[in-house]
């Protein structure tokens, strides 16, 4: 009886939140360089610059410096440990109060398998974000009054797919997760599903683009996106020193 009754109260408590929530559906564009740059057999630099557009690319969602430092421990293995800024910015119908900064750091693990053709990807990422606190002052620019510190882990899985050529496929599914200080209403965070098509440009890199559905959850606990999201980056080794 009490069992019954106690699965009951959980089964309407989980109605409750559900019929409660809000789905946010945004349309963005993410222009985007990556750069592992070696500077030693075994050491190199981590540079990464994102310009993240939101409705259709007409306006400002984010902007993301990520520079690094990358240490070869196999060639299948790479540790990055490094620092990122982020400027947020109010979009979708259920945008934030104000435009906010954040620091960032992190520490993560990048594991290779060739199995074929194909190439797995396996990252795994911890990062101790420092998060702005703002309020609007004078209306229209944002001052941040403090600091609010918070935990997350990312797990990444992916796949590169030669085609032909200079041509080939791309596809990963990331997870993040909240943990630590701070805790908000929601553990999970935000889930990242991406497939795209690039091209090798010879010794300078590789382009690509591709759809990534970002699925999202606002620190309030109750606005949920989903964002349809045109990617565009170009990703390059070229070493900034001859080995």
């Amino acid at each position: 009886m009490l069992g019954a009754l106690v699965l009951y109260l959980s089964t309407a408590v989980f109605a409750q939140q559900a019929s409660s929530r809000v789905s946010d559906v945004n349309t963005h564009a993410w222009f985007m360089y990556f750069g592992d740059h070696k500077v030693s057999a075994k050491w190199g630099v981590h540079l990464e610059g994102q310009l993240r557009r939101s409705d259709e690319g007409t306006a400002m969602q984010q902007l993301l410096l990520r520079p690094a430092v990358n240490y070869h421990l196999h060639p299948n293995v790479m540790l990055t440990a490094g620092y990122g800024y982020i400027r947020t910015y109010p979009y979708g119908d259920n945008p934030a109060a104000t435009t906010f900064p954040e620091h960032r750091f992190y520490q993560q693990a990048l594991i290779r398998q060739p199995l074929g053709k194909v190439t797995l990807q396996h990252r795994y990422r911890l990062e101790q974000r420092f998060i702005g606190v703002t309020s609007p002052s004078p209306p229209g620019s944002s001052e941040v009054s403090s600091w609010r510190a918070q935990d997350r882990f990312r797990d990444m899985v992916g796949a590169d797919l030669p085609i032909k050529g200079r041509w080939s496929m791309a596809a990963y599914d990331e997870f993040f997760v909240n943990f630590g200080r701070n805790l908000g209403p929601n553990q999970f965070d935000q889930n990242r599903a991406y497939v795209a098509v690039g091209y090798t440009t010879g010794k300078l890199g590789r382009i690509e683009v591709g759809y990534m559905n970002q699925y999202l959850a606002q620190r309030n606990g109750r606005v949920f996106e989903s964002n349809h999201t045109l990617q565009v980056g170009f990703y390059s080794t070229i070493p900034f020193r001859k080995l």
